[in-house]
């Protein structure tokens, strides 16, 4: 009796099991942990772009502003110049920071946008492709296939 359910609990197991690496092993499943990973690593770059070449482009334009380091003291105890500092010192409103933050969060979004906006076109440019032509060996063969249809 106790080895009946023992063997029914490794049954069952190894069904669980079974049913655990089909699901794992499916193509949407795999997708995603590949989109996952080239999204990380596609991150990564769009932030340097961000933070190496776009923000210091705006910081020439706008001659050398930062506002990450802008904030409001919400207590008179706060007198520090910059943020770190003043975080220390009591409450602060990190406004400029925020705006900061906001900023690289757009200029991310946009350049996904447009990566994105350039794939799909690529993938209509291949979609609209007019199909191979056919051999003659494949025109006598569907000839052949839909005569058998008539049929």
């Amino acid at each position: 009796m106790v080895n009946r359910a023992v063997s029914e609990v490794e049954e069952k197991g190894l069904r669980m099991l079974k049913e655990f690496r089909e699901f794992a092993l499916k193509g949407n499943v795999v997708d995603l942990a590949v989109g996952v990973i080239i999204g990380a690593a596609f991150g990564s770059i769009v932030t340097s772009l961000v933070g190496d070449i776009i923000m210091p482009m705006v910081g020439a334009i706008t001659g050398g502003l930062d506002f990450s380091n802008y904030f409001t003291p919400l207590s008179k105890s706060v007198t520090a110049s910059n943020l770190a500092d003043a975080k220390k010192q009591g409450a602060v409103l990190a406004w400029g920071n925020f705006l900061t933050l906001t900023l690289n969060f757009i200029i991310v979004a946009c350049v996904l946008f447009l990566a994105i906006r350039f794939m799909n076109r690529l993938k209509r440019r291949d979609e609209a492709a007019p199909p191979p032509k056919l051999t003659r060996q494949e025109e006598l063969l569907t000839e052949i296939r839909d005569l058998l249809k008539k049929s």
